[in-house]
């Protein structure tokens, strides 16, 4: 079965055939490090660590380049606010980048280009641009010109003639059309800058990505990614300016990540509401990160919720508590051994739909309640054709799980974790906990209100929460405060 991509340039799902055979070219914009990583950065950067891990896993080879903006308005706000040089604060802030992402089990692109070290291609870039009239210069500014593209508009939807101008923004007057944006910006007090053939300055947003892409993977590559907030301006100017100068088309699929959202609102700096990484991190396992933030389709705006992150919590136990088991009778499965298992032949099928990492993870579900089937059923003492089904679906849950970035753990590494952090099981395992539960709720429905009392206070005692809902009960392991 062939991988088919959404694509937002052409707002339907297409085949997947890259320029080369067998070889993917892909790009995607990584972050302005200004400040520390929140989860809306992780979604964007594990969604694409997830479809390069695939793309692999079917036989791909990959160059994989992810960018740093590390010169941008914020980035000099944030360094004169704090005293700091802007190199000083980027070089701070792209190293917590490496230390968030690689808690989380990020693997590191092929290529990571800083725009301080390619002002030399993006000056080049603007200076092709000037020299064909498509962009213009006005005082040390130099400005695309937005007339000399005639598809503008063609990623987004937007039209330009129903678009009004300097609703946000005070309208620079010297430009030709209210929409023409900044390619190089002059030199102010108290700003990096840097030499070029129209004067000392700083390169504006969108021409950094045009130029690194073109350096790395040419003039036409296969996939550029990101999130869906940088579809308008900033990735419909890289292919206005890309395309007016090599008259052929920048990237043949665009994929676009949707939004994590709190209480059904876009998690953002600019809204006060984010959620850092390193904070995320002092509750949760990387790996329930992980699995939460692909547990929606990765077109798809995911919440974030105590439910939601619990839920991540419970299934990650429960496959880690499968893993014990099999480690228990000796199963020894590296993951790699079985190419065409029945539960990785269906989460292919999955991933070749668009990357449907929702619909995989429920499939690697299936595979986890089977194989504790054919555990109660005595595996330890079964027939060698149980055994063999065991084995083959052991393979397939940890080949699933290196796709999805997740069971990088051993079951004791695991539970040494959880101890821990004071979350550790003590007498109780998940089949324990969700039987206690269901004790208690059949006294609730008796009106047996001191037995389900008793049980919720047993539950307690061994550090676990209960969440009532119209939905039903959850459960999660509580963390201990220490008291000084």
């Amino acid at each position: 079965m062939m991988i088919r991509i959404y694509n937002t340039l052409t707002r339907k799902k297409e085949l997947f055939k890259p320029i080369k055979t067998g070889m993917v070219k892909m790009y995607v914009c990584g972050p302005t490090v200004y400040d520390s990583c929140h989860l809306g950065h992780a979604r964007s950067v594990v969604v694409f660590d997830v479809i390069t891990r695939y793309l692999k896993e079917r036989g791909y080879k990959i160059t994989y380049v992810r960018n740093f903006t590390d010169v941008d308005d914020k980035i000099i706000k944030c360094a004169n606010k704090t005293g700091i040089t802007t190199h000083e604060l980027t070089t701070r802030f792209i190293k917590e980048f490496y230390e968030d992402m690689d808690l989380l089990y990020v693997k590191r692109a092929d290529i990571e280009p800083k725009v301080t070290d390619h002002m030399d291609d993006i000056i080049k870039f603007i200076e092709k641009l000037v020299s064909k009239n498509i962009a213009y210069e006005i005082d040390g500014d130099v400005f695309f010109a937005i007339d000399k593209f005639e598809e503008y508009g063609k990623l987004s939807g937007r039209k330009l003639e129903d678009m009004q101008a300097g609703s946000r923004v005070v309208i620079d007057q010297r430009k030709k059309n209210p929409f023409d944006f900044a390619l190089w910006k002059s030199s102010k007090p108290g700003e990096p800058f840097w030499d070029s053939p129209f004067g000392t300055g700083r390169p504006g947003w969108h021409i950094e990505c045009s130029a690194m892409s073109c350096k790395y993977l040419g003039e036409t590559f296969d996939i550029h990614g990101g999130g869906k907030d940088l579809i308008f301006p900033h990735h419909e100017n890289e292919i206005a300016q890309s395309e007016s100068l090599h008259a052929k088309p920048y990237a043949n699929y665009w994929i676009h990540n949707g939004f994590v959202r709190i209480n059904q609102e876009k998690m953002s700096k600019s809204l006060g509401n984010y959620l850092s990484i390193k904070e995320l991190l002092k509750t949760w396992h990387p790996e329930v990160l992980r699995l939460f933030l692909l547990s929606n389709h990765y077109r798809s705006p995911i919440d974030f919720t105590d439910k939601n992150m619990c839920e991540a919590g419970i299934g990650l136990d429960k496959m880690y508590s499968l893993l014990e088991r099999a480690q228990a009778i000796e199963i020894k499965s590296t993951g790699d051994n079985l190419k065409n298992g029945e539960y990785w032949n269906q989460f292919k099928e999955a991933m070749d739909d668009d990357f449907n990492t929702a619909r995989g993870i429920g499939i690697l579900f299936t595979a986890i309640r089977e194989m504790n089937r054919l555990f109660d059923m005595g595996a330890d003492s079964g027939s060698l054709e149980k055994l063999s089904k065991i084995q083959n679906g052991i393979s397939d849950i940890k080949r699933i799980g290196q796709v999805l970035g997740i069971l990088n753990e051993s079951p004791s590494s695991y539970a040494a974790y959880k101890k821990s952090q004071g979350t550790e099981e003590n007498s109780l395992d998940s089949k324990m906990i969700e039987q206690l539960i269901d004790e208690r709720r059949a006294a609730r429905q008796a009106k047996n209100w001191a037995k389900a009392d008793q049980i919720r206070k047993k539950l307690e005692e061994n550090n676990i929460s209960l969440e009532d809902s119209s939905n039903g009960t959850m459960w999660k392991y509580t963390v201990k405060q220490s008291v000084n």
